[in-house]
Order: structure tokens, then sequence, then C-alpha cells
């Protein structure tokens, strides 16, 4: 069998495998983009203009993070558990195949949120879209780095840690991360802080995208997220060839 077929053939595998989870997922990343959109205006008075284009921008954003540094682990999390993860070591396939599929499967359930949050948005409350032709390179970028970096501490990590940290990032993310504000609401040490981590760089690159006449990404925001997707799918591979 070659690349092609491994690939399909594990895709089918992951998918009618997770089929009915990821129908509800996609369910559930619709209510949770168009809440972010809409239930976060209520927190402000009289949101302005500004305010509303970042939460518009976020909101993929945030559905992004979601599925690559909270569902995804959940779902390894119960795999290993499950003795699933030792049966896909059995597999005569190559790793990279296997993770391969996955990530097409996660990025597929992604797309209706995002659409769904975006065209609320744009109906609702016209924040000013200015889309660049760098949105489609971007969501790959943020998704690819986002779940490669799910699959690198969650196959790193036992299945109770994995869950902790994933609370952890779901709740950083939300209330402490510059994704639906700007950054300099944020102490000077968490500032640092998400200069590294790679949610900043996240929603900087999505909000470049989306408005591209308000909002600038910087190289650094690229090669950020670069390096946090080849540390999360080199460790996640590592891992998964590790007898």
């Amino acid at each position: 069998m070659n690349l092609l077929s491994h690939y399909k053939y594990v895709f089918q595998m992951q998918f009618l495998r997770n089929a009915g989870f990821l129908v509800f997922m996609i369910l559930i990343q619709i209510l949770i983009s168009i809440g972010i959109v809409i239930g976060f205006t209520y927190l402000i008075p009289v949101p302005d203009k500004d305010t509303i284009l970042f939460l518009a921008t976020g909101a993929p954003t945030i559905i992004l993070i979601f599925t690559g540094l909270v569902i995804l682990p959940q779902q390894i999390g119960t795999a290993k558990s499950d003795g699933y993860m030792e049966f896909m070591r059995t597999w005569p396939v190559n790793r990279g195949v296997i993770l391969g599929a996955d990530t097409t499967i996660w990025l597929i359930i992604t797309i209706p949120g995002i659409i769904a949050s975006s065209v609320v948005a744009h109906l609702m409350f016209s924040p000013g879209y200015d889309i660049s032709w760098t949105v489609i390179p971007a969501l790959l970028m943020i998704a690819l780095t986002s779940i490669g970096v799910g699959y690198g501490f969650s196959y790193l990590l036992s299945p109770t840690a994995s869950l902790a940290l994933s609370q952890v990032i779901v709740f950083g993310a939300l209330m402490f991360s510059p994704v639906n504000f700007p950054m300099e609401r944020l102490p000077e040490w968490l500032q640092a802080l998400h200069e590294i981590l790679p949610i900043y760089s996240m929603a900087e690159i999505m909000r470049a995208s989306l408005a591209a006449s308000t909002f600038e990404a910087t190289a650094g925001n690229y090669i950020n997220l670069m390096i946090w997707c080849v540390l999360g799918y080199g460790g996640a591979i590592y891992i998964l060839n590790k007898k």
C-alpha cells in the first residue's frame, strides 16, 4: 500500500470511530462561536466598533484553540485509557499518516463554527471586515499549530494531566489571552509571556487576515507559530514511534 492508500484507510478508521462525537462537536462549536460574538457584547454597556471587530475576529481563533488545545487532548486521553493508542501503534502505516488523517478530520469540524461566527457578526454588527488573500493560509497555519501543540502535550502527558492542562488553556484563552481584546490591557509580565506562547500570535494573524486595513501581523508572529507547530507534531510523532 502507498501513502495515499494508508491515508485513506486511517482517515476512514478514525472518522467512523468518532463520527457521532464529531457531529456533536460541530454543533457545539457553532454555538460557542456565535456566543462569543453576541454574548460578550452584553458585558460591555455600549460596545464600540473596535470592540465588535475584536470579538468578530477573535471568535474564529477561539474555535481553533478550543478544537486543537481542548477537545483533541480530551479525545486522545480517552484513546489512551481505552487502549486505542496502543492499537494504533500496531498499524503498519507511517506515524505521520496517522497524524495527517486525524488533522484533516479536526480541520473539517472547525469550518462550520468559523463560517457561522463570521456570518452572524457581519449580519448583526457589520464590524468592518477587510478580508486579505492571506486568510486561508492563516487559518491553516493557526489550525495546524493549535492541533500540533494539542497532539504534542496530550501524547506526552497522562490523560489526567492533559485534561487538566486543556481546562487551564480554555480558561486562559477566554479570559487572560489577548484574543478578544488588545494586548495592552494585560499586565506587563503576562504580555511578555504571550510573546512566547502561540495564542497571541494566532490572534494577531487571524485579525490581520480578516481585517487587513485595521490590524497587521509581524513576521515574528508567523515564526512563533511555525516553531510551536514543528515542536507539537515532532513530539507527537516521536512518542508514537516510541516502543
